[in-house]
């Protein structure tokens, strides 16, 4: 029997099996989670239906997390199966893809900054405030972020902001959803090919980098990263909230590899 036998769980941001939700989802199904689905756009609809079905899923529902009535309707509709539930995955961020190349100051705009916030941060409060009440009293919520949000990551520009508001609001969500027993993590993930990441210029540069710089001398994979959520929702976890995870295979350590010293 798994640790997360009797959890239900909702997950977010699947568009691939090489997206990391698909790894958090394979991780949480191993160890029992009972899982539901959501999916942004009609197009998406039949893709997760097919990712839901081999975890023995049959719920899958709409998202748009840019209208807060498709928010409120996904948990209107998840009510109607799970009254109550333990937590979701907030896989979810975007930024147009000229916004992520190039001079930070020179391409970044107005919408483009508005657009990477509003997606991949208020999103996951705005999906918070939609469902405390559906939430049980040993609920956990996990978002995912990256080191762009500390450190300047080449081409990586809005969305480093955009994380770092979305750890913000990890540590205030906490603080507020604390006292009725929901737990709020983000899981901060090294550099994994994603659909996502494909639109970051030289994204290949930056795997090989970390993968020579890192500890531990690979880069993590969606297994990796599905573990840590996993563990997250679970009551092992229990004492842990408003926490920033790093798993990079502990690159956020580094500042120079071996090579330098040599």
């Amino acid at each position: 029997m798994g640790f997360l036998t009797g959890k239900h769980i909702l997950i977010t941001g699947i568009a691939s099996h090489r997206s990391i939700a698909y790894g958090v989802a394979q991780a949480m199904h191993r160890e029992g989670a009972q899982l539901a689905f959501t999916y942004q756009h009609e197009k998406l609809k039949s893709r997760v239906e097919e990712v839901a079905a081999s975890f023995g899923s049959k719920i899958v529902l709409l998202c748009d997390v840019t209208k807060d009535i498709s928010i409120s309707n996904l948990f209107i509709c998840l009510a109607e199966v799970w009254p109550t539930f333990d937590g979701f995955i907030h896989a979810i961020a975007f930024a147009p893809s000229e916004q992520l190349c190039g001079d930070y100051v020179k391409t970044v705009t107005r919408e483009g900054f508005s657009i990477a916030h509003e997606i991949s941060a208020y999103s996951f409060v705005a999906m918070a405030k939609e469902s405390q009440k559906m939430l049980s009293a040993k609920s956990s919520l996990v978002t995912l972020t990256y080191l762009g949000s500390k450190r300047v990551v080449p081409n990586y520009n809005v969305m480093g902001p955009a994380k770092a508001s979305l750890e913000a609001n990890t540590r205030y969500m906490a603080s507020s959803m604390g006292p009725k027993g929901v737990r709020v993590n983000a899981i901060s993930s090294g550099p994994i090919r994603t659909l996502a990441a494909s639109g970051i210029k030289n994204f290949k540069k930056m795997l090989s980098h970390c993968e020579s710089v890192a500890p531990i001398q690979r880069t993590v994979n969606i297994i990796d990263i599905g573990n840590v959520a996993a563990f997250l929702c679970s009551d092992l976890s229990a004492g842990i909230t408003g926490e920033i995870i790093h798993v990079d295979g502990g690159f956020n350590i580094t500042v120079m590899n071996e090579s330098f010293s040599n």
